[in-house]
């Protein structure tokens, strides 16, 4: 009597649980990236022209200040 062993089939699934994995971290990644820089953006815009003024900002800097702020918190 002969037995076969398919060894491919879980490599094959355990590189696809992976994958996937990978995926959502990434993902989750991505989204606490969008809510700091989401939340860092709304704060420095109600901010007023002269508080922007007072702290050496305009009001065109925020955008790139609010990504720079979400990479630096997330580790990018």
């Amino acid at each position: 009597m002969a037995y076969y062993t398919n060894t491919a089939s879980a490599s094959v699934i355990e590189r696809i649980l992976a994958a996937t994995a990978n995926l959502l971290h990434s993902a989750a990644a991505r989204y606490a990236r969008y809510r700091i820089y989401s939340q860092t953006y709304a704060e420095l815009a109600e901010l007023g022209d002269r508080e922007l003024a007072d702290l050496g900002l305009s009001r065109s800097m925020l955008r790139g200040l609010a990504w720079e702020t979400a990479q630096k918190q997330t580790g990018v």
